[in-house]
């Protein structure tokens, strides 16, 4: 797509949800640094959402974690985020942070404690109910630490048997996005650990259920557009959650570590039709920011995917097919990089006005006051951050 209307009637279509956990304090397993001007409840969090949406205009929604988002009335803050601009996301399940789940959750030995990770499932649906989400996000922890901890085989069929109970209690407009992860906190086995093993999962029980791409969740060196465009092409690709690693499962800002590789992503999800609103994909940000300011890290790191996005759709499809039919490898891969090479930063800008949005946004939201007044009105109270 090389005309700039069409690039830019594309871009103005994109949306990306931001989460809810990025906006608390985090850190690593040795420290977590607060800041100031944290939020304390889950309104807040979502009014600090409201603001990456005010400045970027493509942030319309904020996913939630439960229990760390957990209100009395899930209808009245669905309500609450209307008022302010966005609406409620993804409902993401947590199933891993209770004493209980040590050895698992839906995959645990333990009848009652697989029992009462299923409960918690069935409970964020319903919170879907109430908050019209369409997606539910699953990650599990499960997995052992050593060999014969736990029969491999067995935690497949109680990993099935959850999975097939809580598809069973989907509306016909929900579904959910099964996660995976190569190793932690499970070393010795993962029971979710790669791909193929979300794919096969989600293929047993139907269209309701998808695979989500975590960028962070790989083997290094993963080519991880490939698993997109196979996605894809099976129809089940359900959305990412999208950051950056250097190493394992960094978290850190998308395109940090490799604006290439985000690149090389997004141009599989153009080419593949992931970019239609039709095809359902879900453009999440899963990240946690440190030592960077929060609402600033969701910023910056929304406009990093909109410039890879910008990117890929620029590629010149003709020009990159013809080189291609003809066996031309190196005017195939130049086609390629002249579009990743091309500064677009002129051209978002220039949306930006025409949506009547400041062309910068970092510099409008640090010109707004509001991390300043927040930062006030939040000196007391308990700062919400992992597990809150």
């Amino acid at each position: 797509m090389s005309d700039t209307s069409a690039v830019k009637d594309a871009l103005r279509r994109q949306q990306i949800e931001t989460p809810s956990w990025a906006y608390g304090n985090s850190g690593t397993r040795f420290k977590v640094f607060a800041q100031p001007g944290v939020p304390r409840t889950p309104q807040e969090k979502i009014g600090d959402a409201a603001q990456v949406h005010r400045y970027t205009g493509i942030a319309p929604s904020v996913a939630v974690h439960i229990p760390w988002d957990r209100v009395d009335d899930y209808a009245q803050l669905a309500a609450y985020a209307k008022e302010k601009g966005v609406r409620i996301g993804a409902v993401n399940s947590n199933v891993f942070q209770d004493d209980d789940y040590k050895l698992g959750s839906v995959t645990n030995p333990d009848p009652k404690v697989r029992r009462k990770a299923l409960d918690h499932l069935l409970h964020c649906v319903d919170i879907m109910d109430a908050t019209g989400s369409r997606d539910l996000k699953l990650w599990f922890s499960d997995g052992t630490n050593y060999p014969g901890q736990d029969d491999i085989r067995a935690r497949q069929d109680r990993m099935e048997e959850a999975l097939a109970a809580v598809y069973e209690r989907l509306g016909e407009h929900q579904r959910f996005l099964l996660e995976y992860k190569l190793f932690e906190p499970a070393f010795y086995t993962t029971d979710l650990p790669d791909w193929g093993t979300s794919y096969a999962h989600c293929l047993k029980l139907g269209p309701r259920a998808q695979v989500v791409v975590d960028t962070g969740h790989h083997a290094p060196g993963t080519n991880i557009e490939f698993i997109v465009a196979f996605l894809l092409r099976e129809g089940k690709l359900g959305g990412f959650d999208f950051n950056s690693r250097f190493y394992a499962d960094d978290d850190l800002m998308v395109g940090a570590a490799d604006p290439f590789q985000l690149f090389r992503i997004m141009y599989e999800v153009v080419r593949g039709g992931g970019y239609d609103p039709e095809a359902g994909v879900a453009f999440m940000l899963d990240q946690c920011h440190n030592i960077e300011p929060k609402i600033q890290g969701q910023i910056r790191s929304v406009m990093n995917v909109q410039e890879a996005t910008a990117k890929a759709l620029l590629v010149d499809a003709a020009a990159l097919g013809a080189a291609q039919a003809a066996g031309d490898v190196l005017e195939a891969n130049a086609v390629f990089m002249d579009a990743y090479n091309t500064d677009v930063r002129p051209l978002l800008a220039e949306l930006r006005e025409e949506m009547g949005l400041h062309p910068d946004p970092i510099a409008a939201y640090k010109a707004s006051g509001y991390f300043e007044r927040v930062a006030e009105e939040r000196k007391d109270g308990q700062a919400a951050g992992w597990g809150a």
